[in-house]
């Protein structure tokens, strides 16, 4: 399941339903993730009885009481040794423990018990939604860094050969193949697949965290640098050291929104967060080396500082709305990248032809 909307920049953990419902907000308690049913739960005091209640097995429950954690917590209010729930859905930041019975906070019992949670969530919203259609499937992910690709990423490398829709036969399957790349999935979007396929590229999906041997071991005769959630200084912590080698190999490497962060920190270039971001499909792009403008679908809310780009590194697109750095390529090697989305999912199609420029890179082709 990939989101359909925008994180905001101070976000660091989501509640997904299974519908592809997505709600954003700040994480709480243990780190990771939990699944389970997602139910409400009306009480005004109890929360760590109802958290321990064996009856709450499997389920993440959602507060409708604004104010959870002010009588903190203690060894006496549980209802079983260990904690029955999956993770719990607050509409305001844990409240500071001001009881005499106190021996820790929420936030601290929370993790030692391992349950995750979430705050900022618009739990009136989501306790309509339960009512309205019974109690969803969902699950909760929380990571203090913001390296949530590694939260959206494939778990083991497959083979995709999936092309792109077609009103009278739907989506299409690959037939016949030119080139081999290996997609690194910070959190890729399928349609960025299916143009690849449709480019005659024999496409292999590795997890974020594959390393330097795992991509090449597949033989490419180009790299893709995948979209994805998170800051890009958080997940280049494990991305940039690979990111660095394969540039060192000349294969040709096209990277796209994260990947295209990702690929300046690898270059030595900074990344910075942007005070809105960027987020809808009618942004207006220049391409600096043809003059033409393109309208271009956007989802970031990180930023490369062109300014710190190294020599041998030049912008290759400018956003219209405010300047910001929208492409870079790296002069005398196959290497390129824009930071928004090309594959026109949602949004126009003006872009199509970075696919094609990948193709003719790996051809021997600028």
């Amino acid at each position: 399941m990939r989101d359909p909307t925008p994180r905001p920049p101070d976000c660091n953990a989501a509640l997904v339903l299974a519908d592809g419902t997505w709600f954003w907000g700040r994480g709480l308690g243990a780190i990771g993730t939990g699944v389970g049913e997602v139910c409400f739960n009306t009480a005004v005091t109890g929360y760590q009885e109802i958290l321990t209640d064996p009856s709450y097995a499997g389920q993440i429950i959602a507060f409708t009481f604004p104010h959870i954690g002010n009588v903190g917590a203690n060894l006496e209010d549980i209802e079983a040794t260990a904690a029955a729930a999956r993770g719990l859905v607050l509409r305001a930041p844990i409240t500071e423990a001001a009881s005499y019975r106190a021996t820790q906070s929420l936030d601290a019992w929370l993790k030692s018990h391992g349950l995750i949670g979430i705050s900022g969530v618009d739990t009136r919203q989501l306790t309509a939604r339960i009512r309205d259609f019974g109690p969803p499937n969902g699950v909760i992910a929380h990571d203090p860094e913001g390296q949530l690709a590694k939260e959206v990423t494939c778990r083991q490398t497959y083979e995709w050969t999936e092309t792109v829709w077609n009103r009278e036969r739907g989506y299409g399957l690959q037939q016949s193949s030119r080139y081999n790349v290996v997609a690194i999935d910070y959190g890729v979007k399928r349609n960025i697949l299916r143009l690849l396929a449709a480019h005659g590229c024999r496409v292999t999906v590795v997890p974020a965290i594959a390393s330097t041997r795992d991509i090449m071991r597949h033989q490419p005769d180009g790299i893709f640098l995948s979209n994805g959630p998170g800051d890009p200084a958080a997940t280049g912590a494990y991305a940039v050291p690979v990111l660095r080698e394969l540039l060192d190999s000349g294969k040709p490497i096209f990277g796209i929104c994260l990947g295209h962060q990702l690929l300046a920190l690898a270059l030595g270039g900074r990344t910075r967060k942007m005070a809105r971001g960027h987020r809808g499909s009618n942004h207006p792009v220049k391409d600096l080396q043809t003059g033409r403008v393109e309208i271009s679908t956007q989802n970031h809310g990180f930023v490369v500082d062109p300014e710190s780009l190294p020599e041998n590194v030049e912008p290759t697109h400018l956003s219209l709305f405010d300047k910001s750095n929208e492409g870079l390529r790296v002069i005398g090697k196959p290497v390129f990248s824009v930071q928004y989305h090309p594959e026109a999912s949602p949004g126009p199609q003006d872009s199509h032809y970075l696919f094609e420029r990948f193709v003719r890179l790996m051809g021997g082709n600028a």
